[in-house]
């Protein structure tokens, strides 16, 4: 993607030089053509750059060189960017609730309990499939940030196989208790290395869909954790009170 952006402060070729070198600096931008007679820049990004990181490439607010949006709305971008990059997530997550909401068509009635262990199903069936197609890369992106596989390495391959084992227990009902308690354990220790990531701002893979996607470790990724942990929770108590 390609944006023009108006930068003032440039008096001659020396500026140019300069502007653009400080933006190609910057992760994901490939290209920058520099104008000073036009005081413009027309910037490739391989992802959205947000203009205040742009800004600060330049020197930040007390720089001689101002950056500024001019062809395209920049929430808007940011928004699109964001689609862009979770679209794997959103799209097995709709395509999971699509087929979670027929079978309870089906039914003719919704039961909450089915719904959530059907939904809980494919989840840990379409996740686990993503990441035993390049178990190795999954389990390297993993141990940069679970707390339990950088102690034990080895849980970061046996995590996939735990994933694929609670799909296949939800998907035929086996034993409600053990399988909720064992999501619920298992996600609990997962998500405390997601926050502690996010937190800590590190600019780290999510290894949610293995290595097939490069997702960025962000809020999706808690609130990805959280469902499960919900929903096991939810469906504990229900089979004991």
């Amino acid at each position: 993607m390609t944006h023009t952006y108006q930068v003032t402060g440039m008096t001659c070729g020396s500026c140019e030089a300069k502007v653009k070198s400080a933006l190609l600096t910057l992760e994901n931008i490939s290209n920058a053509v520099v104008s000073k007679s036009e005081n413009s820049a027309n910037i490739t990004m391989d992802k959205h750059v947000a203009l205040a990181d742009l800004q600060k490439a330049l020197g930040g607010k007390e720089s001689k060189y101002q950056i500024s949006a001019t062809q395209h709305n920049e929430t808007a971008e940011q928004a699109k960017s964001w689609l862009e990059t979770y679209k794997p997530i959103l799209l097995i997550f709709g395509y999971i609730s699509a087929v979670m909401l027929l079978v309870q068509f089906k039914n003719q009635s919704f039961n909450l309990m089915e719904a959530m262990s059907h939904f809980m199903a494919g989840f840990f069936l379409v996740f686990s499939f993503f990441k035993l197609l390049n178990l190795k890369g999954f389990a390297e992106s993993y141990v940069m940030y679970d707390v339990l596989a950088k102690k034990i390495p080895v849980w970061a391959y046996l995590y996939a196989f735990v994933e694929l084992g609670l799909g296949v227990a939800y998907l035929i009902n086996f034993n409600p208790i053990i399988t909720n308690l064992v999501t619920l354990i298992v996600m609990t220790i997962s998500i405390i290395g997601v926050l502690q990531s996010v937190l800590n701002k590190q600019k780290i893979q999510c290894a949610c869909l293995g290595a097939v996607f490069n997702l960025p470790m962000s809020t999706v990724t808690i609130i990805e954790d959280a469902l499960m942990i919900a929903m096991s929770g939810i469906m504990l108590i229900v089979h004991f009170f």
